[in-house]
């Protein structure tokens, strides 16, 4: 797993903040062991996706972090997050020299080449997400490289401390197995490096037996954390073959399944992970093929909607993710979301 344990967020509103930006992805890059060059295209991406933020945007930031790829890979992200116009026209937007409102341009097309991994969603007069990933690695021809064996699953997240904190007091793990996986989410009581403690305690028996029952998994984590402050906790599994979500957990992470179509929501019981819960049970429900699993702190609201966002559904779990957070995070506390799917889906 990665060292970076959440997306450093920056506000983006003048050209100076721009800077700040590129220095973060800069650090995230030298950080992943990136050589000059690749170190280099991380910095560029920052720059357009921020000075992109200063001409045209309300409300813009940037989060930097660090995830792993299909093959192992891992990589800088980048997400813009903005509050509007939104973009009329987005396809036309990735060619080069469109201009986007008084001055040409063509940095969105340009980050797009620079980019190992490229997504955008945009809504009228919502806002917008971008989302790139660089990565180390590129092929002879400066051709981003193509797992062989992609995975059955797509996923997604974003992760911000609390403010002041330098520590993301919530963790999480996605561990997938041929048409299955598993999925965890935490959140330590308070915030800080000891509500890290506890989350990531939490995440440290999970993946020594992903696979196991949720219920039985929680139970042994109640036992883990017993000498840490506690934790909230949601334990997922998904099973394409019968198309089947299993869940457990005991305190306030959220779970929703959201397919365009209706939402099931995922109630855990009470309790803290650690501290005290009742005798936990595994919930079945029926989980459709198109259906986005979101899982999230309490960092977010729960009464949240996507109703600003249409077909956003249809694009990467991080874009999700990120206008989650963009449209609903309180701003008080750590907060996660982890958004998985089908891949194709």
């Amino acid at each position: 797993m990665l060292e970076v344990p959440c997306h450093l967020a920056i506000d983006v509103h003048d050209a100076s903040q721009v800077g700040h930006a590129r220095r973060a992805a800069v650090r995230v890059a030298e950080q992943l062991g990136f050589d000059e060059v690749a170190t280099g295209r991380a910095a560029l991406v920052a720059t357009e996706l921020g000075t992109n933020l200063v001409r045209h945007a309300q409300k813009g930031r940037l989060l930097v972090g660090a995830v792993e790829g299909d093959d192992g890979q891992a990589m800088v992200e980048i997400l813009s997050l903005d509050h509007g116009p939104g973009i009329p026209n987005v396809r036309a937007c990735m060619a080069d020299g469109y201009p986007t409102g008084d001055t040409p341009g063509s940095g969105l097309g340009a980050v797009r080449r620079l980019s190992t991994e490229f997504d955008l969603f945009s809504s009228q007069p919502a806002g917008t997400v971008i989302m790139s990933r660089v990565a180390a690695k590129v092929d002879a021809g400066e051709t981003p490289l193509v797992p062989a064996n992609p995975s059955s699953f797509v996923q997604g997240s974003v992760a911000l401390a609390a403010p002041g904190e330098f520590v993301c007091g919530d963790a999480w793990a996605v561990v997938q197995q041929g048409s299955q996986a598993s999925i965890i989410v935490a959140d330590g009581l308070g915030h800080g490096p000891l509500a890290f403690e506890a989350s990531n305690a939490a995440v440290t028996v999970f993946k020594d037996a992903p696979f196991i029952p949720p219920s039985q998994a929680v139970e042994r984590m109640h036992q883990m954390l017993r000498a840490t402050r506690g934790a909230a906790v949601l334990m997922a599994q998904l099973n394409m073959d019968d198309n089947v979500l299993t869940f457990s957990g005991a305190g306030n992470i959220a779970g929703r399944l959201i397919s365009g179509v209706r939402d099931k929501s995922l109630a855990s019981q009470h309790g803290t992970v650690g501290i005290q819960i009742r005798r936990l049970q595994d919930v079945k429900q029926e989980w459709p093929p198109y259906a986005l699993l979101v899982l999230h702190s309490d960092g977010l609201t729960t009464r949240w909607d996507l109703d600003n966002a249409q077909g956003i559904l249809q694009h990467h779990p991080t874009v999700v993710a990120g206008w989650l957070v963009r449209e609903h995070c309180r701003g008080l506390d750590d907060a996660t979301v982890v958004v998985l799917k089908r891949r194709g889906a």
